[in-house]
């Protein structure tokens, strides 16, 4: 399985990829980065919050932008060099979130392409956007 070339990606494709948000996804990346905030896993503590209320971590959002990067375009073989990114509203439990990615640039010389990258929520609110930085496959 192999990604698209620099040759073969044009401006404009695009691509994403779409997950609802459950609790056990919230655990889980809490448990593997080490990232307990109380916004995250206590219920209790977050409704003392802004948020009124539990919500993902920003970075579990924008690893679903990885994924589409990694997977689907360019895809497998390609190397994410950089990322910045916004989060532009909370993501909560039970959210369906589509992550989508486009091609903006391309700079064949040194075999890199920008892409804009955004999450969008159930209702078509953004929550997520910024720019990628990528070295697709040879």
């Amino acid at each position: 399985m192999k990604g698209l070339t620099i040759k073969e990606l044009k401006i404009g494709d695009k691509a994403s990829f779409q997950k609802t948000i459950t609790e056990t996804d919230v655990y889980l990346y809490a448990g593997i980065t080490g990232d307990l905030n109380p916004a995250h896993i206590n219920q209790v503590e977050s409704e003392k919050t802004m948020f009124k209320g539990r919500i993902a971590h920003g970075m579990l959002t924008a690893g679903l932008v990885s994924a589409v990067l990694g997977m689907q375009l360019p895809g497998p073989g390609s190397i994410y060099l950089g990322q910045e990114l916004k989060f532009t509203a909370p993501v909560r439990i039970g959210d369906t979130i589509k992550a989508e990615v486009e091609v903006i640039e391309k700079i064949e010389d040194k075999n890199r392409i920008k892409l804009s990258t955004t999450c969008t929520n159930q209702d078509g609110v953004e929550v997520l956007k910024g720019t990628a930085t990528i070295m697709p496959p040879k």
